[in-house]
């Protein structure tokens, strides 16, 4: 058995106009006082896992913000807190942004025991980035890319497509660059607008206007085509590795193994039906005294609950929902109630059964979300 930890830095430079996530601003940061809080609750909460943690993955927020000094001392006290716990060999994954990156944080984030970078860059081209509150040029992210691959050999970058404003061949570009800079993992994202943010709020005012649904088919085609030609495995809807190179920690998620999530908004799975999560709360957060109490909300999946999660979960994947281990898990009589459901996007070729696995098909992958809800 394999478990995962996940810590969630919740304070940005700025915020993307896009964005969603919980994060705050960085200039009021106390760097050492969400350390000490991160390490108090990983005490407070390590024993949740119940197998050894083969991967870590610092995230946010922007962990590439952190001081050098305080991010040995937190990760000195993780390792300290988790023992022999934390596998010898385990992924350690640090997102980074490419206006972070200079010689000395790449030597610093190396010495810690990173081995795995994702590099936020979303896009290469100037005038987009500046549209969607990037801080960094596409100049910029090149020099990053090339920096941290000197160091690093597990490389990953991100990028996202159906951008306000973007063009075909804008975004053509985009991912050419990125093959041509010696990525291991390309993580690729369709825009989403959701409510609350900037760019939602944009749009209603029609002061920006959403790209065209099949551009950005369009787009999800040629970015499927391009990098299978290049060597990548698509091996999630949004994913695609090098061979060897599939992050192992988001893995975890999609197999629906255990994991721990440190810090304000993070969440939790026992990898049976528990869910925690912690309230969207930094000041709360950082006064709250973790030996005395908890501060995560919790809930527990009903068996349907259960059964959609992994469907959805398993059919994002390349090798979709296994059959057989959904029968062990929930019988005989839901395995069937799902194939019934799924006959008509098998006949109409959305689906492909092989072997007692579910899977998408190419044309299914393009309609994913309708195609896996009509199972549940």
């Amino acid at each position: 058995m394999e478990s995962s930890l996940y810590i969630h830095i919740p304070y940005c430079a700025s915020k993307c106009i896009y964005c969603d996530f919980f994060s705050g601003g960085a200039k009021y940061a106390d760097w050492s006082l969400l350390s000490n809080q991160l390490l108090s609750e990983l005490s407070a909460r390590y024993h949740e896992l119940s197998s050894d943690i083969s991967t870590i993955y610092l995230g946010g927020g922007t962990p590439s913000l952190i001081p050098a000094d305080v991010l040995y001392t937190f990760i000195s006290g993780l390792r300290s807190i988790l023992g022999d716990a934390l596998r010898n060999n385990a992924e350690f994954t640090i997102e980074v942004n490419p206006e972070d990156v200079i010689t000395g944080l790449i030597d610093v984030w190396s010495e810690i025991g990173v081995n795995r970078v994702s590099v936020g860059i979303q896009s290469f081209d100037d005038n987009l980035l500046s549209l969607i509150g990037r801080k960094h040029s596409g100049q910029r992210a090149l020099e990053a890319l090339d920096a941290i691959s000197r160091r690093f050999q597990n490389v990953s970058g991100d990028i996202i497509f159906g951008l306000p404003n973007q063009s075909f061949s804008q975004f053509k570009d985009d991912v050419e660059l990125l093959i041509k800079s010696g990525v291991s993992h390309i993580s690729c994202y369709s825009l989403m607008v959701e409510p609350g943010t900037a760019l939602h709020q944009l749009i209603r005012q029609r002061k920006i206007a959403p790209v065209d649904e099949g551009l950005s088919e369009k787009m999800y085609q040629y970015l499927i085509e391009r990098l299978h030609k290049a060597g990548f495995e698509h091996y999630e809807i949004s994913n695609f590795a090098r061979p060897g190179f599939r992050s192992r920690h988001n893995t975890g998620y999609w197999k629906g193994r255990q994991y721990l999530g440190i810090g304000p908004a993070a969440h939790s799975y026992d990898g049976l039906r528990t869910r925690r999560s912690n309230p969207w709360n930094l000041k709360g957060y950082l006064k709250h005294d973790f030996s005395t109490a908890s501060f995560y909300e919790e809930e527990y999946l009903t068996d349907i609950e259960l059964q959609e999660e992994m469907i959805m979960l398993s059919l994002r994947t390349k090798e979709g929902l296994d059959l057989d281990n959904f029968e062990r898990r929930f019988g005989a009589f839901n395995k069937e109630r799902v194939l019934k459901s799924a006959q008509k996007d098998l006949d109409g070729g959305k689906l492909i059964l092989t072997d007692n696995r579910l899977q998408l098909s190419e044309s299914g992958i393009l309609t994913a979300d309708n195609t896996i809800s009509n199972l549940f």
